[in-house]
């Protein structure tokens, strides 16, 4: 069965990423990129669907683990009666090739070790054709090869690849799993340790490169990296998760895949991003924004591809059983479907952002926020499926409509700021118009709360970012009621859920867990309405959910005490990175901030 989902890490290089688990096995790869079929399933199914797994054979009495310095190296101290070893797993940092490198050192004594390598191509679905050729083996099924290269003897036994070995100490042995696609020739495998060196080399001068020097740090180092493991680095974007199908409330069907780029996460990817001084990435994700929405605003989708793509069909694998039961298992997601108004004020808000934060102007980002506001005029009336991808009916979600108020404000400041040429007086007529409407049908006087949608009495935790987006003042009456009736009603344990799922308004069974990056908005409107203790003490709270290698998922169930949703989480971890920036900024500066009408954070990049 997989372990918890914490007790998981995530190595990676920048194309895809592995999850390796506490007890050494590597249960979750995709080759070559994030969302291309899985060659280890074993995270979603069992052994069978696939697995790398390096441990003692003897009983292990504990395990310790951390990343080396500010890297995606990831070691393993395991100790046994017999002695202790130390598992090192990372991915070489190249443009030219995929690998995953195991060592194992030994630390003391003598250590009996077994490893077991079961591939299975798509998904756990196909047994590969295995050969040799000379000292590399060879996985291979239609598109895709596997080479594995070791230092010690490997066999075969009952479907898979094994190996028994011992290592003392100061001793090493070395394995070297290589993709390449089976139409291509061999290549010889690369230096194990030659290529730690220099994948240890590459991510210290990235990690240098950081200026955020707040108290901090370390948790802001951890998610930086972290997000750029989540990073497809030829194109500049970046994924949601790692993963498929982790789900969201145990044994359920709230199970999706979140190996895309989606448009929503843009604003807070750029932020952390330009707070802490990555302008080469901040480009290069406004760059993949700009080449995704190309076209007609019509086919504006809310997710793609890593590489842009924009079919994302949605489909069942039946043959896995899910995470510890959690059933069906997705790839693909109906959501790149979904009509959803709040992306157009997230991607005119990214540019905008972009425009006020001195990146090297782009002389197309204007015609395409032209054209996004152009059709926007006439759909900001319509209702959609809103921030959270309901799989119910459409509605007039209050986000939604204040995210469309987001697109006019920042294309009418852009334009009067640049002198750009554009019809103001319209959007301006527009923009009071949608105000007005918020606040008249979006606002509940018996609950002083924004509601979810128009006509109904539901909160949802997206409405803690009307402040943070300048439709209101910070010291708003409808603010303050907003903030106490949210956490009247949605926080448990001091967590925050995204909204009562009882209501039914996602047509899914009720239940999931408490939703991690509302937890941190609930933060920073404590810390933007002058509650400083209350914003530290959340954000404390929240730090201390990390696994013991600083990484979240998307949910958190406080009463397991277990992550829940798919892992490691890049909105879960902008979030952390864009309240420890406003955390660390002085108090005038977060109430200046506040009161200067866009995201707070965004607006202290030129600080």
């Amino acid at each position: 069965m997989p372990l918890p989902i914490e007790d998981y890490a995530m190595i990676g290089d920048c194309h895809t990423a592995a999850l390796v688990g506490k007890n050494g096995s590597i249960d979750w790869l995709c080759f070559p990129r994030f969302d291309s079929a899985a060659c280890f399933a074993a995270l979603l199914g069992g052994p069978e669907h696939g697995r790398w797994l390096i441990a003692p054979t003897r009983p292990v009495l504990r395990v310790s683990r951390r990343y080396r310095n500010d890297s995606l190296i990831l070691e393993t101290d395991i100790d046994t009666d017999q002695g202790s070893v130390r598992l090192i797993d990372y991915m070489p940092l190249s443009d030219e090739r995929w690998d995953v490198v195991r060592i194992v050192e030994g630390v003391s004594g003598r250590v009996a070790l077994r490893m077991e390598l079961v591939v299975r191509f798509d998904y756990g679905s196909i047994v590969p054709w295995v050969r040799r050729c000379n000292e590399v083996l060879l996985m291979t099924a239609g598109p895709d090869t596997l080479e594995l290269a070791a230092s010690v003897e490997l066999a075969g036994e009952n479907m898979k690849t094994v190996a028994q070995f011992g290592v003392e100490a100061g001793q090493r042995e070395s394995f070297v799993l290589n993709y390449r696609p089976s139409h291509h020739a061999t290549r010889a495998a690369v230096d194990a340790y030659e290529e730690l060196n220099k994948t240890a080399g590459l991510w210290h001068r990235w990690s240098r490169r950081c200026s955020y020097r707040g108290r901090w740090q370390a948790a802001v180092m951890r998610s930086l990296i972290t997000l750029k493991g989540l990073t497809y680095k030829p194109s500049g974007g970046t994924v949601a998760a790692a993963t498929t199908s982790l789900p969201e409330q145990p044994g359920g069907v709230r199970n999706w895949d979140y190996r895309y780029c989606w448009l929503r996460d843009a604003t807070f990817t750029l932020n952390a991003l330009l707070l802490t001084g990555y302008i080469e990435e901040a480009t290069d994700w406004r760059e993949w924004l700009l080449r995704a929405v190309a076209g007609s605003p019509n086919d504006l989708q809310i997710l793609y591809g890593v590489t842009g793509v924009r079919r994302l069909d949605e489909a069942e694998l039946a043959w896995l059983p899910g995470y510890q039961g959690a059933a069906p298992v997705r790839v693909g997601n109906a959501a790149s479907r979904q009509f959803q108004l709040d992306v157009y004020g997230e991607v005119m808000d990214t540019l905008h952002l972009a425009r006020m934060s001195g990146l090297d102007p782009e002389p197309a980002a204007w015609n395409v926020q032209l054209a996004l506001l152009k059709f926007l005029e006439d759909k900001w009336t319509e209702p959609d499926d809103g921030i959270w991808e309901v799989r119910g009916p459409r509605r007039h979600f209050t986000h939604s409509k204040v995210m469309a108020w987001v697109a006019f404000d920042r294309g009418i400041k852009d334009a009067e700021r640049d002198g750009l040429e554009a019809p103001l007086e319209r959007w301006r007529a527009i923009r009071s118009a949608i105000h007005a409407e918020v606040c008249a049908k979006g606002f509940d006087f018996a609950s002083n709360a924004f509601v979810q949608s128009y006509e109904s009495p539901h909160l949802d935790a997206s409405l803690l970012l009307i402040p943070q987006v300048g439709f209101l003042p910070l010291d708003d009456p409808r603010v303050l009621g907003t903030i106490a009736a949210i956490e009247r009603e949605l926080v448990v344990e001091g967590l925050v859920l995204r909204y009562a799922t009882e209501t039914g308004v996602d047509a899914l069974p009720a239940g999931e867990g408490t939703f991690l990056p509302c937890s941190f908005w609930l933060a920073d409107s404590y810390a933007l309405t002058g509650r400083r203790q209350e914003a530290e003490a959340l954000f404390e709270r929240l730090l201390a959910l990390r696994n013991d290698v600083g990484l979240l998922a998307e949910e958190y169930d406080p009463r397991t005490k277990r992550m829940l949703g798919n892992f490691p989480q890049a909105l879960t971890h902008m979030a952390l990175v864009n309240t420890a920036r406003l955390l660390s900024m002085p108090a005038h500066e977060v109430k200046s901030a506040g009161e200067r009408g866009e995201r707070p954070a965004a607006a202290t990049s030129q600080s």
